[in-house]
């Protein structure tokens, strides 16, 4: 009877195996829908002749994830890593920084545009967060805003950065 339990899960085993090998990991259209921010990128704040900081975001964990990198003329330094969470149909983020700064936000992409939020806990109470990532071409435009009322009746800018692509 060992034996044949045995013969039972080796079976199955290799049945699950051929559907991975089938099917890979992290292959469906949702994976790549930020894509787009893909690359070495100059980033200037609107307006800005000179860039602020230079921002780096790559595929990491075969493709599975997007990892982004900066670091910006003051030493600040930052990283985030996204990925598609296919079992609840959205794209999470959690950013973190060298000054002990975290916010995990989430959404989705609707007609090209990339539209993630959270909620970031403060002394003085909950902020909400809302990030907008639009590709313009060859580039990527990034703006986000906060609310300390809910998002009940006052939104205000936080930043408005333009990716150009880093020239070597």
């Amino acid at each position: 009877m060992r034996g044949r339990a045995l013969a039972v899960l080796l079976l199955s085993l290799a049945a699950v195996s051929r559907l991975s090998a089938a099917a890979p990991a992290c292959s469906a259209p949702e994976y790549r829908q930020f894509d787009f921010w893909l690359g070495d990128w100059d980033v200037f704040d609107a307006g800005a002749a000179k860039p602020s900081m230079r921002i780096r975001v790559e595929k990491i964990l075969d493709g599975c994830a997007l990892r982004k990198s900066y670091r910006d003329d003051s030493g600040k330094t930052g990283e985030s890593d996204n990925i598609w969470d296919a079992s609840r149909k959205v794209w999470h983020q959690t950013w973190v920084t060298n000054r002990g700064q975290l916010l995990v936000l989430e959404g989705t992409l609707e007609n090209g545009v990339m539209t993630l939020r959270a909620t970031e806990t403060t002394p003085a109470g909950p902020v909400l967060w809302r990030g907008v990532w639009m590709p313009r071409g060859g580039e990527v435009r990034e703006t986000a805003e906060t609310s300390s009322d809910g998002g009940k009746t006052t939104w205000k800018p936080k930043f408005d950065i333009l990716f150009h692509k880093h020239k070597n």
